[in-house]
């Protein structure tokens, strides 16, 4: 099975926050307090015109973004745990 994003929708494969201290100690887990949220997308609906206004996708499949704590809906498919998203809820994509 594999999920199809419609209209300005993105599916989003949450990854791990992890918080280090100033010393370079990383503590897994701590990430999650109110901070944005990380994910990698997995895929992106085709845009279109959403509302009344034309909606052009941004993002793409592989991107790592960060996106709003509360945004989005959670889906397990086959066992894999998502998130699924308005492009909108897209604060910034992370470059590398």
């Amino acid at each position: 099975m594999k999920l199809v994003p419609l209209f300005d929708r993105v599916v989003l494969k949450k990854l791990a926050a992890e918080e280090t201290t100033a010393s370079g100690i990383v503590l897994p887990g701590q990430g999650d307090k109110e901070k944005p949220g990380q994910g990698e997308v997995i895929a992106v609906g085709p845009g279109g015109v959403v509302d009344g206004k034309e909606i052009v996708m941004q993002v793409k499949a592989g991107d790592k973004v960060l996106y709003s704590k509360y945004a989005g809906s959670d889906v397990e498919v086959e066992g894999q745990k998502y998130i699924v998203i308005k492009q909108s809820d897209v604060l910034a994509i992370i470059e590398d």
